[in-house]
């Protein structure tokens, strides 16, 4: 009996594999889910941990370097690593690799979302039958499903634009490909489904103060708020309203079945008034600050142009390099960091880490470059831009400088003296001190980087051809000054992933009230109602807290809506550099091609030390073969499934 039970489960499982691929709606695991319905709605327990797995079919969102998950930084102009494997699908993104037939393609992200968009459907239908779940218990189930189930789709929204809806369906298995097919939505339909789920969400959800420390990772409403808030941004801005990428990107992209427009080619400025809206709901209502720590005797003294007031009114009482540094780099707690809306340990965080640390007598890959464009974009510290600064790159300071625990090398370019404490927080460059403090072995301590072809970290330094930097710079962010790979008790910090943080309200705040016009009244599913207007006090007193907190001066006054978006543009790639959002932030303003088309410049690591200081074109294939163009705005769906729905339209510029 044990055989013929045996035999008829392996009969049936290889009989669903012959079906498993028949569509993304149909998952591998539907057999096993609809075959423990009665064990699964039996108890509480059972749909709690049945809940609980949804999760695993979200990445760590910390893997935004390397992954075949979502293109990431490395499709960006804020990096440009040396490697070319599939481990850095960015890179091959950017570099027209991934196509809508080749196996370099992110479609574990298109199925994965679908089989967690399924398992919240099958909770939803399923729920009154647990016995023994109270109402208490029901809300919070209902509240994380639907968070899970609008966190999916946001996924797929952000990446791969219109969705698929199934609502709240649990499609049958093994029907005609009649019964499967179906139409996108329009990109307008799929951003209000998206929001009102996560408004559904966020009404049963606990709050963030309700989260125990064990809880740590978990959304709260406030996440599915600031969701709602980034989303609403996107779906305001020039690309996907009415603007004129919104024409270049998509303006001959129509539903097949019905002639409609995917994206809007009409402008409705009100978008900017409910993004506003749902940012401002965090500010006014969350209780969130901005991460910071208080000054003492080695935090230095502030440029005279940056107001000393205790902060958030000014920069005083706050050291600006620790309180932006000890956020990544694990110095800072994460369950208690006032700024983290929704964020997470991330193992992927610590494990990439790896990937900027010098070569040679550290140990590290070190091939993660940043282009020079970035570097500039760093201030000097009182608030000067980089290319007015008149700095003379090849001339060196004599004295080191020490502050806030950091130490400035003697001998370093004037280049890198001097400038804004995020840019001491997040570069390594030419001369940088790497503390290494968790070694015992002083061999491997204080270890003082050269990227120079004959340096100590240089391409000379490896026997990889991969582990150098193109540029002469890598990214430090998330590097602790314990941190350390080689030597006898090396270790590395814990990491924090900010999967959404505070700062972001605030930016996207002051860039939502900037770009209104006239005067906009938005009422959310609370009920909330709140007017909006373009007002210059009110981009000032959000924006300046992000500045002030950098130990930057704020915003001039007077200066036009054009003006204000461009150094909201200019703080963004500052502010969340390598946190992933300049990959979406450049596709929705439409300044994709302009930004990506602008050459990639570094150090001249092919010459000595002496010669390190010259600009130079990047030669290299990451660089070489590397496209732009329009079609790179959003993810191809994969053609296999393509070819089963005839209704589904593959992304403008991609085939069918």
């Amino acid at each position: 009996m044990k055989y013929i039970k045996q035999l008829f489960f392996t009969t049936i499982v290889a009989i669903w594999g012959c079906f498993s691929s028949c569509n993304y709606l149909n998952v591998d695991d539907y057999f096993m889910d609809t075959f423990n319905y009665d064990s699964i709605f039996s108890n509480k327990v059972n749909v709690q941990r049945y809940l609980w797995n949804i999760p695993t079919y979200f990445k760590d969102e910390g893997q935004i370097w390397g992954n075949n998950w979502t293109p990431g930084v490395t499709a960006t102009d804020e990096a440009l690593p040396t490697w070319d494997t599939d481990e850095f699908m960015g890179v091959k993104y950017a570099r027209g690799l991934v196509t809508e037939d080749s196996q370099h393609r992110f479609f574990t992200m298109w199925i994965d979302m679908y089989r967690a968009v399924r398992k919240v459907n099958i909770i939803l239908q399923n729920i009154d039958k647990c016995p023994d779940l109270t109402i208490q218990e029901r809300s919070e189930i209902l509240g994380y499903a639907y968070f899970m189930r609008a966190y999916a789709y946001y996924n797929l929204l952000v990446d791969y634009g219109p969705l698929v809806l199934v609502n709240d369906e649990v499609p049958n298995m093994n029907e005609d490909m009649d019964y499967y097919d179906r139409a996108r939505m329009t990109y307008d339909e799929s951003m209000d489904y998206v929001c009102t789920e996560f408004e559904k969400a966020a009404q049963y959800m606990p709050s963030k103060d309700a989260l125990t420390i064990s809880q740590f990772g978990r959304p709260s409403k406030d996440a599915a708020i600031a969701l709602i808030a980034r989303l609403r941004l996107i779906h305001a801005s020039n690309a996907f309203n009415g603007g004129d990428a919104a024409r270049r990107y998509f303006g001959s992209w129509k539903r097949s079945t019905d002639g409609e427009f995917y994206v809007s080619q009409t402008p409705d400025n009100k978008r900017w008034a409910v993004a506003a809206h749902y940012a401002k709901k965090l500010i006014d209502g969350g209780g969130y600050t901005l991460h910071t720590v208080m000054s003492d005797e080695m935090t230095p003294a502030l440029p005279d142009n940056v107001p000393s007031e205790n902060f958030p009114d000014g920069a005083g009482g706050i050291d600006p390099y620790k309180s932006y540094k000890d956020m990544f780099s694990g110095e800072a707690v994460g369950y208690k960091n006032p700024e983290f809306i929704w964020a997470r340990y991330s193992d992927a965080v610590q494990n990439y880490v790896h990937h900027f640390f010098p070569v040679g007598n550290l140990q590290g890959w070190g091939g993660m470059g940043i282009p020079q464009k970035i570097i500039d974009a760093y201030r000097m510290a009182d608030g000067t831009e980089y290319e007015k600064a008149g700095i003379n790159e090849e001339e060196k300071i004599d004295a080191g400088v020490s502050f806030s625990g950091y130490q400035l090398q003697p001998g370093t370019s004037k280049a890198y003296a001097n400038r804004e404490m995020r840019f001491y927080a997040s570069i390594g460059y030419q001369n940088r001190l790497w503390p290494c403090n968790s070694t015992t072995d002083n061999s491997r301590r204080n270890f003082v980087a050269n990227y120079a072809k004959d340096g100590n970290c240089g391409k000379a330094a490896t026997t990889s051809p991969t582990d150098y930097t193109l540029t002469g710079y890598v990214p430090v962010k998330y590097v602790h000054d314990d941190d350390a790979f080689a030597g006898n008790g090396a270790t590395v910090t814990r990491k924090f992933f900010p999967i959404i943080r505070y700062a972001e309200m605030l930016l996207s705040y002051a860039e939502a009230i900037n770009n209104i016009d006239g005067t906009h009244t938005v009422t959310d599913a609370d009920g909330v109602t709140a007017t909006y207007s373009r007002d210059y006090n009110e981009i000032a007193k959000y924006f300046n807290q992000v500045r002030y907190r950098a130990g930057l001066p704020g915003i001039p006054q007077g200066l036009s809506k054009e003006e204000v978006n461009k150094l909201i543009q200019q703080e963004r790639m500052v502010e969340f550099f390598h946190e992933n959002r300049r990959y979406y932030d450049v596709r929705r303003w439409g300044i994709y091609e302009e930004s990506e088309s602008e050459p990639f410049i570094g150090m001249n690591i092919e010459a000595l030390t002496e010669q390190f200081f010259q600009r130079v074109r990047v030669n290299h294939i990451n660089v070489k073969t590397r496209m732009v163009s329009p079609k790179l705005v959003l993810v191809p769906i994969w053609k296999n499934e393509l070819r089963k729905m005839p209704s589904l339209d593959q992304n403008p510029g991609w085939t069918k």
